[in-house]
């Protein structure tokens, strides 16, 4: 019987012509009805002994639990996917769609999907439902019913895991009728869900146990298909050197610029962790727990299993001394596409020229107009469809440290593309950078008078029209992070209940040789601001490489002081976008040998006797038990953005003070160094070694990040407060008309005794010119 189902379940896998079909069947006719009496036979009571005395009916048995799914259970949120509001499905814009990634080394055993909505109670519900699809497969349907309208409610759904890949979307579409009449109008206000960013979808993932393969780099270790953040743990050599350290950094930022939006953080373990890939750094006397290479006979990079756990992977560096170790760590960063297999021998590595400043790759250009096709990663971002689409996003980073002193506005050259509306009405397009309104421009319709602007392409059919302009962006709205967003609203072409509405979906684009130009500012900005360093690592990456950075660590640092090391590092990657190839790591007993140097010191102990012995210099001061602060008026201020202009604040010191405070306390500062002129510090210090971790986790944080400014921010616990207690100084370059402006600017009395001077000087000019001409006029 077994080997008879087995057949059939052969046979049927395979297609067969049509032609062919009555044939099989024929011959499978006597075998389906032996198939069909089997069920009788099994019915006939087959002979027994003589009855038993009779007992109580037993209970039925219970039918056989299900299997629980296979793997570790994750849910993500659809703000964790991007969509951190509310989705509004409207009208003729009835779906959205969210992404999220199926990392390499997992494969999705079960699915569940939660959605959270609220709809109108205005419909006709036996004709309205929600659609859900799984990259275009149709998972289920949700009727909408009248009991719950208007309120928010939940309902899950089980996908089919057969319907995940790598990068997957999932799309929901409202379904909605108000009226039985013909001439419904597809724009009623009545037509509408909103989608909560709570809605969240839970995948049930097995480990896939990936082959030993640099050509994979850099997965598994950082995979492109998870938005999550990067936890990387390095495993390092006992009592690590400064060299080797470095190296690991090295790594460390690579990872960081790959990690792009995500958060990341990288712990330092002794061992091989059991629930992760790691990275480990081999000396042939120095090798962490767990790893055992025989012999090392120069600079390699190797991919081997994890000995805790043979489904995750080691990415194994060693060397026979820390400078071999460099040369492993450069040789991933830079040669990863020329690996394969399990081991690469490095014989060289040659980092190129050094870095020019302000060339970081995630930075915009700033010495010449950046088109649009430059900060995207493919065209497709900059179109959207529907009446009421969601924003074009274009993400735009820039040095922090660009200053107009003639307060010059940045201009943008615009071009963009939409199917025109036949008349005028509401159809508009808005600008906004980083959330606040910067220009709306009504969309004209296509008149014969406009018919050279027809653009025939691909993307646009039918009547479109193509419009240039060019939007002036305050100063003030721009900072080192931005985000421009292009809103198109494509009104309802409705005149009447019964009109016709347009039969092409409303589609428009801005075109991807629009400009925006920062090659008329300058570099000059007033430090220390640690909002600069915050969001973007001003004025370290100034040089993309950290050429002119040095690291400050404990003579003897502890696991805490590497993971703020390598933290710090990857976030220096992460904003520019390239490893850290050229930044040093020193000891604090070496500090002087980098003392012409931007200097980031990290730690307590011995690096934090290097502040202490910078004493009263320092805004703040946290020792063991005591804490002196420097004491300053604080003045009701709002905090100018760095575009805008330089706001020198004229506030005296009034003294100091000396706390004893027993609560955890940590802090950033920043400062000028005391080495050199226009050379910067900044210091991540605490009351203990535990708590550098608060300054980590703050740096995470985008919502604490906003908060953080001046030259100390002081962080306990989940409080942050930042102030400016010490001088200021500036880097950069002005040209001394500016220089001269800006002093007169900031003082209003010297600038009318100024204007009074001028003004008199060209009236006496103007007096003597003229004598002399009627000097010439009488012959004189």
């Amino acid at each position: 019987m077994r080997e008879l189902l087995s057949g059939l379940r052969h046979i049927g896998q395979f297609r067969l012509r049509r032609n062919a079909r009555p044939v099989l069947l024929t011959a499978l006719l006597p075998a389906l009805l032996c198939l069909a009496e089997l069920p009788r036979a099994a019915a006939q009571p087959a002979p027994s002994p003589p009855a038993a005395p009779a007992v109580p009916d037993a209970p039925a048995a219970a039918p056989a639990p299900a299997a629980p799914p296979v793997g570790r259970a994750q849910t993500v949120t659809f703000a964790q996917m991007g969509a951190n509001y509310t989705i509004p499905l409207r009208g003729l814009d009835p779906d959205r769609t969210v992404n999220v990634g199926v990392r390499l080394d997992e494969v999705v055993t079960a699915a569940r999907l939660k959605l959270v909505f609220t709809y109108s109670p205005a419909l006709i519900f036996p004709l309205s439902h929600l659609k859900v699809r799984l990259n275009d497969e149709v998972v289920a349907t949700l009727p909408l019913d009248k009991e719950h309208a208007g309120q928010q409610v939940s309902r899950e759904i089980d996908l089919d895991p057969r319907f995940f890949t790598d990068f997957n979307r999932i799309n929901v579409q409202l379904i909605a009728h108000y009226t039985l009449d013909h001439c419904e109008d597809p724009y009623h206000s009545t037509l509408w869900t909103d989608i909560s960013p709570t809605s969240s979808l839970t995948l049930t993932k097995a480990a896939i146990t990936l082959p030993d393969s640099l050509a994979l780099l850099p997965a598994p270790f950082f995979d492109r298909r998870d938005n999550r953040r990067v936890t990387v743990p390095f495993m390092l050599p006992a009592n690590a050197d400064p060299l080797t350290l470095r190296a690991a950094g090295v790594v460390a930022s690579w990872l960081g610029g790959l990690a792009s939006y995500r958060e990341l953080r990288f712990p330092v373990a002794s061992g091989a962790p059991a629930d992760a890939h790691a990275i480990a750094l081999v000396l042939p006397n120095a090798q962490p727990d767990g790893i055992r290479i025989e012999k090392i006979e120069g600079p390699s990079v190797s991919v081997m299993p994890n000995p805790a756990n043979p489904a995750r992977k080691l990415l194994v560096l060693a060397g026979r001394t820390p400078q071999e170790l460099e040369i492993a760590a450069n040789a991933v960063v830079l040669g990863k596409a020329a690996m394969a297999g399990p081991r690469a021998a490095v014989q060289s590595v040659d980092l190129g020229r050094p870095r020019r400043p302000y060339d970081a790759p995630a930075w915009a250009p700033v010495d010449r107009p950046v088109l649009f096709r430059e900060l995207v990663t493919d065209p497709q971002q900059l179109q959207v469809s529907g009446a009421n689409p969601d924003a074009i996003r274009v993400n735009l980073k820039v040095p922090a440290d660009l200053f107009g002193w003639n307060d010059r506005s940045v201009p943008l050259s615009m071009k963009y593309r939409y199917t025109a509306p036949s008349t005028y009405n509401d159809s508009v397009l808005s600008v906004d950078v980083n959330d606040q309104l910067v220009r709306s421009y009504r969309l004209k319709p296509l008149t014969v008078q406009t018919d050279e602007n027809v653009v025939a392409v691909p993307l646009l059919s039918g009547g479109s029209a193509t419009v240039s302009s060019s939007i002036l962006i305050p100063a003030f709205r721009v900072g080192s992070n931005n985000q421009m967003q292009f809103r198109f609203h494509i009104d309802s072409q409705k005149t009447g209940l019964c009109a016709s509405s347009a039969a092409n979906v409303a589609r428009a684009a801005v075109d991807p040789d629009s400009s925006i130009d920062f090659s008329g500012f300058l570099h000059y900005a007033a430090l220390p601001n640690l909002a600069f360093f915050a969001n973007s690592g001003y004025p370290f990456t100034r040089m993309a490489d950290l050429s002119d950075t040095a690291i400050v660590i404990p003579d003897a640092p502890t696991p805490v002081d590497q993971e703020a090391l390598l933290t710090v590092l990857g976030h220096m990657g992460k904003w520019t976008g390239l490893p850290s190839l050229r930044v040093t790591v020193a000891p604090a007993r070496s500090i002087d040998s980098v003392k012409d140097r931007n200097l980031v010191v990290i730690g307590t102990g011995s690096a934090a006797q290097v502040l202490q012995r910078w004493g009263k210099s320092l805004p703040l001061l946290i020792e063991q038990g005591k804490t002196e602060i420097t004491l300053r008026d604080q003045r009701t201020h709002a905090w100018s953005n760095w575009l805008s202009g330089i706001d020198e604040e004229n506030i005296s010191p009034a003294g100091r003070a000396i706390l004893s405070a027993d609560g955890p306390m940590a802090a950033l500062i920043g400062f000028e160094s005391p080495y050199g002129e226009r050379r910067s510090v900044v210091a991540l210090t605490a009351s203990s070694d535990e708590r550098v971790r608060d300054v980590l986790d703050v740096l995470e944080d985008p919502g604490k990040v906003s908060q953080i400014r001046g030259d100390l921010t002081v962080i306990r616990q989940r409080e942050l407060e930042g102030l400016r207690l010490g001088d200021t100084y500036y880097v950069g370059n002005l040209p001394w008309y500016a220089r001269l402006w800006m002093t007169m600017s900031a003082h209003p009395a010297l600038l009318a005794i100024a204007g009074i001077v001028a003004g008199l000087l060209v009236a006496l000019t103007l007096f003597w010119a003229l004598g002399r001409l009627a000097a010439r006029r009488n012959g004189g």
